[in-house]
């Protein structure tokens, strides 16, 4: 038994020791997932690309799958793209290189948002990541429809994270 815990401490550890979260200039990512928020869920992908050793940019597309009945969304109302810049914070807090926390901003089709995210890979090509994100600042400020609210809100998303 003594033997089987040393050799699975061995493995893991050599896996987690390859794992890079964010490797700065040249890096690229790519995340799937579930978002969740009022009145509907859906999918979300990023994509990003480090420009410098702590900053990356890319985009992010959503789609909202579940919405409740009772709004009448459209798929204009559902879908949501934007251009993203993040700092990507890991190696200044020394967390690791499994590890990158990274705040950014977000000009989309609806809004100027703000996120924050991290991610953790267990391998190199392999994490899992967390992002929270809300708008700063919306294109229409009048009272919005619940429809028009669906990319116009707080959102929390979680999901796999890949290695490109």
């Amino acid at each position: 038994m003594k033997k089987v815990i040393v050799l699975l401490t061995f493995v893991l550890g050599t896996t987690f020791a390859n794992a890079q979260a964010f490797e700065g200039k040249g890096d690229s990512k790519f995340q799937v997932g579930a978002n969740f928020q009022d009145n509907g869920t859906g999918i979300v992908t990023t994509y990003d690309t480090g420009l410098g050793e702590n900053f990356s940019v890319g985009f992010t597309a959503t789609y909202i799958l579940g919405v409740e009945e009772t709004i009448n969304a459209d798929f204009d109302d559902r879908v949501d793209v934007r251009a993203r810049f993040n700092a990507n914070l890991g190696s200044v807090f020394q967390l690791g290189d499994q590890v990158d926390i990274y705040p950014g901003l977000s000009l989309g089709l609806r809004n100027f948002g703000g996120h924050l995210g991290t991610r953790y890979f267990f391998t190199d090509g392999f994490g899992i990541f967390m992002e929270f994100a809300v708008p700063l600042a919306k294109y229409d400020n009048s009272d919005l429809t619940a429809a028009e609210e669906l990319n116009n809100q707080f959102v929390f998303s979680i999901g796999a994270s890949f290695n490109l």
